[in-house]
């Protein structure tokens, strides 16, 4: 199933309806300002580069401590936009790992670099460090350039940076995250947005602070970055976006998802406590049966999905799914054995990443979830596997 589907995922059980993630219950909490926040849009008819773009910017640059916030027209294009300011080539290797959704893949293809598929490390499914120094060596051999590790913190969870970032150093590589399910999360006191030199987040409807359309934004403190970043995302253009200075694209944000943005974060860190709550239920809950994503120490978890593994995974998800309760399977496929992306798949197979896709499941998450439909949920889960 795929992400679109899963925001209107929902199931009926003895205590109500369980929504996967519920935008129907935060939009009645904040819909009133909404609505003011686009008719002052309408008012002031700058549906593009309107103030609250720069409202939004500087609102969430503050907050997570980075020095630039370029907003943009989509996750996938705050990883662009980036890379393509690199101006790489085929030539070029941008390591990335193979459990994840095919977005950051397509970001280095679309950019014009070569993918390098990682391994993940078991526990945090996040990229494994040991293998991503293994795949450096045989991106040499094979006679491509090292230029970027892109790592992505899966579910939430912020990638082992300290130790990535260590490999990057000693082989001139830049560090990038893909923050799209991650914004909240912690690492050495860090936001994320401040852990890495340049990460790319989403704001799709699904997200934790999710628009409603497509959008997203790179954070960087390094003044060059956001200065290329800012022109890209306008067509390459320069101050005046008058003359084109670099190749560039349409990545612009419209001003009705700042909008939207904008009364969405006002909610957002009191409602990331409420995701933690929930969390810890599951986790107390459900460790004696499933494998729990493991946090590593000094690390939070911005819990975009919760996920689990679980063994006979399709069985027990369907089990729930007659109780009534929904979860999603994010992925079935990893990306170096999709069509799209064959041609870059190692030799040697990604045995982490291929035997996550036949155990992960991904539980409801969101603020709005009672306490009684958290707990339903726990019992849901162990009543099927008890029947699996």
């Amino acid at each position: 199933m795929n992400a679109v589907n899963n925001l209107a995922l929902e199931r009926e059980s003895r205590v109500g309806n369980i929504a996967f993630i519920d935008l129907k219950a935060q939009q009645k909490v904040i819909r009133d300002r909404v609505e003011k926040r686009l008719i002052a849009v309408l008012d002031h008819g700058r549906y593009i580069a309107g103030p609250e773009i720069d409202e939004l910017e500087q609102t969430l640059a503050q907050k997570t401590g980075a020095k630039h916030c370029i907003a943009c027209s989509s996750g996938t294009d705050a990883l662009i936009i980036p890379m393509m300011g690199m101006q790489m080539t085929r030539a070029d290797a941008v390591f990335i790992p193979a459990f994840t959704y095919n977005a950051t893949a397509n970001a280095v293809l679309v950019a014009g670099a070569t993918p390098v598929f990682v391994d993940i490390d078991p526990y945090t499914l996040n990229m494994c460090p040991k293998d991503l120094e293994r795949r450096v060596d045989e991106a040499k051999a094979a006679g491509l350039t090292p230029r970027m590790v892109l790592a992505v913190d899966l579910f939430g969870v912020p990638a082992d940076y300290p130790a990535l970032g260590a490999i990057a150093s000693a082989h001139n590589m830049r560090v990038m995250g893909d923050g799209a399910q991650s914004f909240g999360g912690k690492q050495s006191g860090n936001w994320v947005g401040n852990i890495t030199p340049i990460t790319g987040v989403s704001f799709f409807p699904g997200k934790s602070l999710g628009a409603y359309g497509d959008g997203g934004a790179t954070f960087t403190n390094d003044d060059e970055v956001a200065e290329w970043c800012t022109s890209i995302r306008w067509h390459g253009t320069d101050e005046a976006r008058a003359n084109s200075v670099r190749v560039g694209i349409n990545g612009r944000m419209a001003t009705f998802q700042a909008a939207v943005l904008l009364e969405k974060n006002a909610i957002f860190w009191d409602e990331l406590e409420v995701r933690k709550k929930v969390a810890r239920t599951y986790d107390a809950r459900l460790g004696n049966i499933a494998e729990l994503q493991s946090i590593p120490d000094g690390t939070e978890s911005g819990y975009g999905y919760y996920t689990l593994q679980i063994d006979e995974r399709d069985t027990v998800r369907e089990k729930m799914n007659e109780i009534g309760v929904p979860t999603a399977i994010y992925y079935k496929t990893p990306l170096h054995q999709m069509e799209a992306f064959t041609e870059f798949a190692p030799e040697s197979g990604l045995p982490n990443a291929e035997k996550a896709t036949s155990r992960v499941l991904s539980l409801p998450m969101h603020p709005y979830l009672t306490e009684e439909q958290t707990d339903f949920v726990c019992e849901a889960l162990l009543a099927s596997y008890k029947a699996a």
